[in-house]
């Protein structure tokens, strides 16, 4: 029955704990879900407007190269315009070349026939120490000079291939500077290879006879062929190159943007990035004047270079093309443009290398941006993954990294002319805001008030449960007692009315009858004392007494209960005990005492030992008083079990002892009113209970 009940109980709570849980779980999963694409939209908006930062400082650093002068890339130029009156060096003459630009190689200028000049090496022929340039300077220069030209020429971009050192381009000075057209003439190849590290300003030289031969040689050229002849090689460059080509030049792709295979969720109903962003500024060729200093005929080439008598300034105006953006075979990044000068078209640019160009651009605007924690940046090149960056890690949604990992945030390319150049981030982890962290604070109390109301429901309910059936087994049990006594009572009582005993027999059933009454009187008792104590009415009449006043107390009215039984009450102090002096309430501690000893009776009958032990003992200021028995003892899962209420540890339909199950309890509960407590331990053989009661 009590199976049956539990089972009844439990299909019916967890009816109700499904009934509630199941629609919160829905109710906080669609506010989860939610507050997860709002993240996400949160996320995107970071992401586009840091890509809108980046491109918003490429475009301004494009900007301002675009409108360099095309003066700025020779080493010397005129400052004070038209009405001039000295030369400083070129911005883009300093050395170490600037860090604004991360990853910068250096500037560099081809020009019509091809000869390759950089603004960080002086002019032919003049010495470094004019300049302001240390030789060793001059040494790091020319390395630097060479390693620009070592990668145009590996791109076929120069055609000059065998530079001339300093000392042998001051030895031909001279000759070079009356040399008015090297670079046409088909024989002169091998003095034109000669020249590449001249700088630009050996390309236009003063004095009408060169100026005169110069224009003679254009009007002798046709315009196209003026334009191509040195710097055609740049042209292929602006052609787009293949995957194949691209992975062949960038050996270290992390692989195409299309095998990533992006979940573009979240950006269906989105623009493409590059129409989200503010359209950059029109980029379109523009003119301007110039003024270029050339070296007088005749003028020594050690002479001072701020004497303005050796220079001379010519004028003329140039046309200059926008920047534009091609990857080298070595992987480096080109910028270049075309300007018109009055020899003819030369290219003009920068080599870049790509790895410290985004690390140092891209990547510390990307670590210092909120979208960093909760999303990575693929940094990609006509669709090759050239550079990842992971993003940091934040406490996240639960399950969000795993269903959206991947999934595409924005995707931004950027300005001209590095619009092949496109940022991609993609979800890392989204972060949990304020709205996540309250609702899994919601969603954890709720789960746990749940699932702790439910178990304490099922407790109570299964306690509940027990009590009713140890209250059926309780009434059982004392209709069982009284009943048993009473039939007991009424037998003998008529048998001694009726006359049917002989006079030897009447005393003894004169001594059944009291002690059954004696049994009943214990019952009644024990039942009184728990109703008292069930609805708080138990006054207990507290007193001092001795410790020997107490065992006389006890001797004698469990001496008569235990001879009766067929036990030998053996009482057994310390010469301590019968001084110490204890607050208890003598009836209370009477019916404790007999209680424990009738239980030793009840479960020791079969005992070979018939022998019943109290100990008095004094420890640590405390009276101990112990009944002991030579029993089976406890089973050790029984020991605290045997003090609760209506327990017993038999089926009442297999039981082999009388009982109600309530003397323990009241054992228990009349001696903590007393400010004692009891223990029980299993003996050698038997149980020992213990009261263990405060000194006053």
């Amino acid at each position: 029955m009590m199976q049956a009940d539990r089972r009844t109980l439990r299909w019916i709570l967890v009816g109700f704990f499904l009934a509630l849980a199941l629609p919160s779980v829905l109710l906080i999963r669609q506010a989860y879900g939610q507050l997860k694409w709002e993240a996400l939209h949160q996320q995107q908006v970071l992401a586009e407007d840091l890509a809108t930062r980046i491109a918003g400082d490429l475009t301004a650093w494009i900007a301002t190269e675009d409108q360099r002068p095309v003066t700025d890339y020779d080493f010397l130029v005129v400052e004070g315009g038209e009405a001039a009156n000295f030369l400083q060096r070129s911005p883009l003459s300093e050395f170490p070349v600037p860090t604004e630009v991360p990853g910068l190689i250096g500037y560099f200028q081809v020009d019509p026939a091809g000869r390759f000049s950089t603004p960080i090496v002086p002019p032919e022929g003049q010495a470094g120490e004019k300049f302001g340039i240390t030789r060793d300077e001059i040494a790091r220069r020319s390395a630097q000079a060479a390693r620009l030209y070592d990668i145009l020429s590996s791109n076929e971009l120069v055609q000059h291939r065998t530079p001339v050192s300093p000392r042998a381009a001051r030895e031909n000075a001279s000759d070079a500077l009356m040399a008015a057209e090297p670079e046409e003439d088909d024989g002169n190849a091998a003095t034109a290879d000669k020249d590449v590290l001249k700088p630009q300003t050996q390309s236009s030289y003063a004095g009408s006879r060169v100026a005169e031969a110069k224009e003679e040689a254009r009007a002798e050229r046709p315009e196209h062929e003026e334009a191509a002849a040195g710097t055609r090689s740049f042209d292929d460059l602006q052609k787009s190159q293949t995957p194949a080509e691209l992975r062949q030049q960038m050996p270290e792709t992390l692989g195409r943007v299309a095998d990533l295979k992006l979940d573009r969720v979240g950006e269906e109903a989105q623009e493409p990035a590059a129409a989200a962003q503010e359209p950059a500024p029109e980029r379109r060729k523009r003119r301007e004047a110039n003024l270029v200093p050339e070296q007088e005929l005749g003028a020594r080439p050690d002479e001072a270079v701020n004497q303005f008598g050796d220079y001379r300034i010519n004028t003329f105006e140039s046309e200059v093309d926008p920047l534009g953006f091609a990857l080298l075979d070595g992987g480096q990044f080109v910028l270049f443009r075309y300007a018109w000068r009055e020899a003819g078209r030369v290219v003009q640019g920068m080599l870049i290398e790509p790895g410290p160009f985004i690390e140092g651009l891209i990547v510390p605007a990307f670590r210092n941006a909120a979208v960093a924690r909760s999303s990575d940046l693929l940094v990609a090149l006509r669709g090759e993954v050239i550079h990842a960056v992971n993003g940091s890690t934040a406490r996240s949604y639960t399950g969000a990294s795993e269903a959206l990992a991947g999934t595409l945030v924005h995707a931004a390319r950027m300005p001209s002319p590095l619009e092949e150049l496109e940022l991609i981030f993609t979800v890392n982890q989204l972060p949990a805001g304020p709205g996540g962290r309250v609702l899994a604070w919601v969603g954890g109390i709720l789960a746990l008030v749940l699932c702790l109301g439910t178990w304490l429901l099922y407790r109570a309910g299964s306690r509940q449960l027990q009590l009713a059936e140890q209250q059926r087994d309780f009434v059982s049990a004392v209709s069982h007692e009284l009943k048993t006594p009473l039939t007991s009572i009424r037998m003998y009582a008529e048998m001694l009315r009726a006359g049917w005993t002989d006079q030897e027999k009447v005393r003894t059933y004169y001594d059944y009858i009291h002690d059954e009454s004696e049994r009943l009187s214990r019952l009644i008792s024990n039942v009184l004392q728990l109703s008292r104590i069930t609805h708080k009415e138990s006054r207990l009449d507290l007193q001092p007494m001795r410790g020997d006043e107490l065992i006389d107390l006890v001797r004698s009215k469990l001496g008569a209960q235990a001879e009766a039984a067929g036990f030998e009450l053996e009482i057994d102090q310390d010469g301590r005990a019968g001084e110490a002096e204890v607050l208890v309430d003598p009836d209370v501690f009477s019916q404790v005492m007999i209680n424990l000893v009738d239980n030793a009776i009840k479960f020791s009958g079969c005992a070979e030992t018939r022998r019943v032990e109290l100990g008095f003992r004094r420890v640590d200021g405390q009276l101990q008083c112990s009944v002991r028995d030579h029993g089976p003892g406890i089973p050790r899962r029984q020991m605290k079990k045997i003090f609760r209420l209506f327990y017993r540890p038999e089926s009442e339909l297999t039981r082999e002892t009388v009982g109600t199950g309530i003397g323990l309890a009241l054992v228990q509960q009349l001696a903590g009113a007393m400010g004692g407590k009891v223990d029980v331990r299993n003996r050698q053989p038997g149980a020992e209970f213990t009261i263990t009661l405060p000194c006053s």
